[in-house]
């Protein structure tokens, strides 16, 4: 009878498990988020919190005036950064580079498309944002998001609130069509009075790029020690 060794009687013993790391917490960003959702209610439609970095709220059109009365006046958000719209339709026409200049126009604008509206979600294609920081006090800043309503293309105005809206809520009315309800003066800042269609629209084409491809894709310079004529699938032209 055999005699098993030492080795054959040992066994291995597993390796244990790694520890998971815990979560980052965010207390300051956590609380901002929770004092929005106490006052608004439902009217908070979703939000995204990244610890230690940013924080996105959407708030329904209705309650959009309203939120930047309560961030300004109750929370502290007095400093008014930025506001402006997002299109989040894809662009039919792909990118510029890569155009088709054989397929018709509009084939391309009726093509179906999905909605992917980023953090805090959507349901519409086009969506405000506006930033407004507290820097006084927690020294933290909040993205405000709501849905445009696609029937009205229209939302109410944040200069009774922030003086500084008027000229940002100009720029989105001019590039986006975007209305905005008891605006002191929506006109113009960059384009002529005449000025059809909405430049910053996704389905607004830029003509040269449609009539003519990217210049960068066809006029491909040949590479060094690369013979030019190589690829070259064109007859020659009879003398």
């Amino acid at each position: 009878m055999s005699q098993l060794s030492s080795a054959d009687t040992e066994t291995e013993t597993p390796a244990p498990e790694p520890t998971p790391e815990p979560e980052p917490t965010d207390d300051l960003r956590a609380g901002v988020l929770a004092a929005f959702e106490s006052e608004l209610g439902d009217a908070v439609l979703g939000s995204h919190l990244k610890p230690n970095d940013d924080l996105w709220i959407r708030v329904s059109a209705a309650a959009w005036q309203t939120t930047a009365e309560l961030a300004k006046h109750k929370f502290g958000f007095s400093w008014f950064d930025f506001l402006s719209a997002i299109d989040w339709m894809p662009s039919p026409f792909g990118r510029y580079e890569d155009a088709e200049v054989d397929t018709p126009l509009s084939e391309k604008l009726n093509q179906p498309w999905d909605l992917e509206p980023g953090f805090a979600g959507g349901d519409t294609r086009f969506q405000l944002l506006a930033r407004v920081a507290d820097v006084r006090n927690r020294h933290v800043g909040v993205l405000l998001k709501s849905d445009v309503p696609d029937d009205t293309l229209t939302m109410p105005t944040w200069t009774g609130v922030f003086h500084g809206a008027d000229w940002h809520e100009r720029e989105t009315w001019e590039m986006y069509g975007i209305n905005f309800e008891g605006h002191p003066g929506l006109r113009h800042i960059y384009l002529p009075s005449e000025f059809e269609g909405f430049p910053l629209r996704k389905d607004y084409p830029l003509l040269p790029r449609v009539v003519k491809p990217w210049p960068g894709i066809v006029d491909v310079e040949p590479m060094p020690g690369e013979d030019p004529s190589e690829g070259d699938e064109e007859e020659a032209l009879p003398e």
